[in-house]
């Protein structure tokens, strides 16, 4: 098995492999005004026609197909009805804050009147709908619905039903063994399972055990979406007709809910799978035309992104964190404020305190990197395939972002352990992240189940998990990690690869393209922005600030030049004169002049 990567100045000594995608089919019945290079970029995603790029809302999947609804809406109706106090039970990242403020916003539209939220403080109530924070609803709520989490909640479910209030799980994690004793559950990840209605198993109507199987044709929504798609299914039961009777003598418009499932989905790294896809391009359109709500337009403003041109990587590299810095510092209550205020002022006085946290957060980020990188490097780590980190005077809110750079420079599965809190430095709390073809939470099920008790609780997603141990077994753990990594990894996925889509043609890097790339998305996670490799010979470069690099560089197959940048690039060794640049053809729109650019990801001498 390959050795580890050492680091050294921040980077990693081993060259991701380049590997060229392939067109999956022919594409076919594009108009000429689609460059030939999109249609290849489509083609190498499985997109051959220009009807699978039509994001249109009437595409998008149906509510009614997604599993626990029934249960649902019956307690919901009831509750606006009658007049519950509900408290919405969100998550302290930007899918949670996001699906938080969706619920709140939409429920009230839906003529609820005592609605709130609740969410976690991470170093005081822990991840989800815990029984310490079902303790803190005072008074007590006749109605929880919780919004990205709850699936994995049993013990808080449990406490919140004790004390007589109906709970509602919206969420969209795998499932555990065990399964909360919620009055309803919504998860595109959950099978549902139906009574025939002929009677009891086995059924003589039917020859078979009575039961059908109901899965959600997508399993990628994020919190958010699968709390917008209960709102819709809410709607179409309370307003069966378009011209319904309500406020105007319409019902409620839900789509100006959409640039927060916009923002939620991409935050979350969900995949963007066609229907999500079909939500993210209405939230974009709904921002760009200038209708968002006042704290996603205001946290664009404070990150100095364009309104009119704003695409899935801005909401992805600029607001997100913004709002994560907050449940990752402080608490995101901030945040979710931001999220629910129509005061324009009061949004941008939010956004500048989140914005001046996500400093704070970067700050930290990139201490806690250094030593994890010299920790990596040391004779403790060089062999490890699992990955562990730990240092006392860690941040528990910071380790998720630790364990993801180390997973990016080594190319290791890499969890990264902090204390719980100051004040409770028994227990640690870890993040993980993983690679491709190692599901990160089904690992840390069979540790669980090979070491009981080893585990305190995790949870999560096949590429992200969360954890918490004693911090005395950390060594025990550690060596569990690291042996089931070695158990199911081959030798071959610890070969970074870095995908792109070929060599650009002569001429083609224009701004013309450019811009079709840029509005040909969304763009994101297992549906990725382009990316191009050619061979260039460097005829200049500079430093811009400390570490970034702007370059010129020359395509020798007709002398054309280009100009280029490398963010966090320069580690005291200048640019090999010839080299090979893995890059995205962007726009550099500098004091309103638009021209195509080069943003380099990867460079390496030929």
């Amino acid at each position: 098995m390959a050795s580890l990567a050492r680091v050294a100045e921040g980077r990693a000594l081993t060259v991701p492999q380049l590997r060229r995608r392939t067109a999956l089919g022919k594409p076919s019945g594009w108009p000429d005004s689609v460059h030939a290079v999109l249609q290849q970029v489509y083609a190498a995603r499985g997109v051959l026609t220009p009807d699978q790029v039509e994001h249109r809302l009437a595409r998008m999947l149906s509510p009614q197909t997604l599993g626990g609804m029934a249960q649902a809406i019956e307690i919901l109706i009831e509750a606006i009805r009658d007049d519950w106090t509900i408290v919405i039970a969100g998550d302290y990242d930007c899918d949670g804050a996001t699906g938080t403020a969706v619920a709140v916003r939409g429920l009230r539209l839906l003529g609820a009147k005592r609605v709130s939220y609740a969410v976690p403080h991470r170093f005081i109530h822990g991840y989800g709908l815990s029984a310490a924070l079902v303790e803190s609803m005072q008074p007590t709520p006749q109605l929880i619905v919780t919004v990205d989490n709850g699936v994995a909640s049993v013990a808080g479910v449990a406490a919140a039903r004790a004390r007589g209030i109906k709970v509602i799980v919206t969420d969209h994690h795998l499932p555990g063994e065990q399964l909360p004793a919620a009055d309803a559950m919504v998860n595109p990840n959950l099978v549902y399972v139906e009574k025939c209605g002929h009677g009891s198993p086995p059924c003589d109507v039917c020859a078979h055990d009575a039961r059908l199987n109901k899965t959600f044709p997508s399993k990628a929504l994020a919190g958010v979406g699968v709390m917008f798609y209960l709102l819709l299914a809410l709607r179409a039961r309370m307003y069966p007709s378009v011209g319904a009777d309500h406020q105007n003598g319409q019902r409620p418009d839900l789509s100006v809910l959409l640039d927060l499932v916009a923002l939620g989905t991409v935050a979350d790294l969900v995949p963007l799978d066609f229907n999500n896809r079909v939500l993210i391009e209405a939230g974009l359109k709904r921002i760009r035309s200038g209708r968002g709500c006042a704290g996603i337009t205001a946290l664009i403003e404070s990150g100095k992104r364009s309104i009119a041109t704003l695409c899935a990587s801005d909401l992805g590299y600029v607001v997100g964190p913004r709002l994560n810095a907050a449940g990752r510092l402080e608490d995101m209550r901030l945040g979710i404020e931001c999220l629910l205020t129509d005061d324009v002022g009061q949004a941008y006085r939010y956004a500048e305190q989140l914005s001046a946290i996500n400093m704070e957060r970067r700050d930290l980020q990139a201490s806690m990197v250094a030593e994890a990188e010299l920790m990596a490097a040391g004779a403790a780590h060089t062999d490890a395939v699992g990955v562990t980190l730990f240092e006392p005077s860690w941040h528990a809110g910071v380790v998720g972002l630790v364990a993801s750079k180390l997973k990016d420079r080594l190319h290791r599965p890499v969890i990264a352990f902090a204390p719980a809190s100051e004040d409770n430095t028994d227990e640690l709390r870890g993040s993980a992240r993983s690679i491709s073809g190692f599901h990160i939470r089904d690992a840390l099920a069979a540790i669980d189940a090979r070491h009981p008790g080893l585990i305190e609780r995790f949870g999560g997603h096949a590429m992200a998990a969360g954890l918490s141990l004693k911090t005395s077994d950390y060594p025990r753990f550690a060596e569990a990690f690291d042996a089931i990594a070695r158990e199911l990894i081959d030798a071959d996925q610890l070969q970074a690869v870095l995908h792109t889509d070929g060599e650009l043609p002569v001429g083609a890097a224009s701004l013309n393209l450019a811009r079709q790339l840029r509005q040909a998305g969304p763009w994101g996670q297992a549906f990725p922005e382009p990316l191009f490799d050619n061979a260039f010979e460097c005829q200049s470069w500079k430093l811009m600030g400390e570490r970034h690099l702007r370059l010129q560089l020359r395509d020798p197959r007709d002398g054309a030049m280009h100009d280029a940048v490398m963010f966090n690039a320069y580690h005291g060794t200048p640019p090999p004169t010839r080299l090979r640049a893995v890059y995205e053809l962007t726009i550099n729109d500098w004091q309103g002049r638009e021209a195509p650019r080069l943003l380099l990801r990867h460079i390496e001498a030929i």
